[in-house]
């Protein structure tokens, strides 16, 4: 038991002593400025042995990214990946040789990355770094994010939260909540109608007003009911959700009733709709 408590307090004036001479101070300084150079700046030399130790360890799966050489490889990707980077760094810590570092990064992915092809998509994503110093040096690093949604921000893979917004859309219009459903649009939405239906002399309708009064007020003037029934709904990738429906309605100049199958392509960005594609199967609108 005296040896624990010898071992306990000999750890903890080290610790004091670590952290009077000032050192975690001079290794968070010299990692927050080095990492602003590199990614803000885009100096990708910067990953050099004056900054880091020769076997610098990126822990990462499948395999580890070890060296310089290698961490400068694998870091040009978001470089040459990105573009409008914003590197923040919104907190860091840590003791002795040992930093946390809690981080945002923002970009637009306007060119190859990973060997994945420029999606045009902005990014915002939030992560944690575990560091290890040694003599001054950046030792080794790991990185702790959510890669699933920053698949989903690329649009590489889909967006369940997507799905909930185009069901309170479809939610929305079955109320007759006209005004929430274009509130949901961009100012710039594309809406295209199927070339089969009565409405398509319109396309593309290019504001929410114009989906209004070429669209919406028309189903209305046309039609005694319209409804919209078994909707089912898919997330795909590039934040788009397909939408397979049925029309329900009863034209107003004939008495005519009538069923349709139809498939709706909405295209997100933001929470916002910006594109629209109807495709009619088997029926009339």
């Amino acid at each position: 038991m005296k040896t624990l408590i010898s071992l306990f307090l000999l750890t903890a004036s080290l610790s004091l002593v670590s952290c009077n001479d000032g050192k975690l101070e001079k290794n968070i300084s010299m990692y927050e400025k080095t990492w602003n150079e590199i990614i803000n700046n885009g100096d990708i030399d910067l990953i050099n042995a004056s900054n880091f130790t020769d076997d610098i360890t990126l822990v990462t799966s499948p395999e580890n990214i070890v060296g310089i050489d290698n961490l400068k490889a694998y870091y040009q990707n978001f470089l040459t990946g990105f573009s409008d980077i914003k590197f923040t760094v919104i907190q860091v810590f840590g003791q002795d040789d040992n930093i946390v570092k809690h981080w945002n990064f923002k970009g637009n992915h306007t060119g190859a990355f990973f060997g994945i092809p420029a999606t045009g998509k902005s990014v915002n994503i939030n992560g944690v770094t575990l560091v290890k110093m040694k003599d001054g040096k950046i030792a080794q690093e790991e990185d702790f994010m959510d890669n699933m949604v920053f698949m989903q921000q690329l649009g590489l893979l889909p967006n369940q939260e997507n799905i909930a917004i185009i069901d309170g859309i479809y939610e929305a219009f079955g109320k007759g909540d006209i005004p929430t459903v274009l509130g949901m649009m961009t100012s710039d939405i594309i809406w295209n109608e199927s070339s089969s239906s009565s409405y398509s002399d319109g396309n593309p309708y290019s504001s929410p007003d114009a989906v209004l009064n070429g669209v919406f007020k028309r189903l209305g003037e046309d039609n005694d009911y319209f409804k919209l029934e078994n909707i089912k709904l898919s997330a795909l990738g590039n934040d788009q959700v397909l939408a397979t429906l049925n029309y329900d309605g009863k034209l107003k100049k004939t008495g005519e009733t009538y069923q349709t199958t139809v498939v709706h392509l909405w295209t997100l960005k933001e929470e916002k709709v910006t594109a629209f594609q109807q495709y009619i199967g088997l029926g009339k609108q």
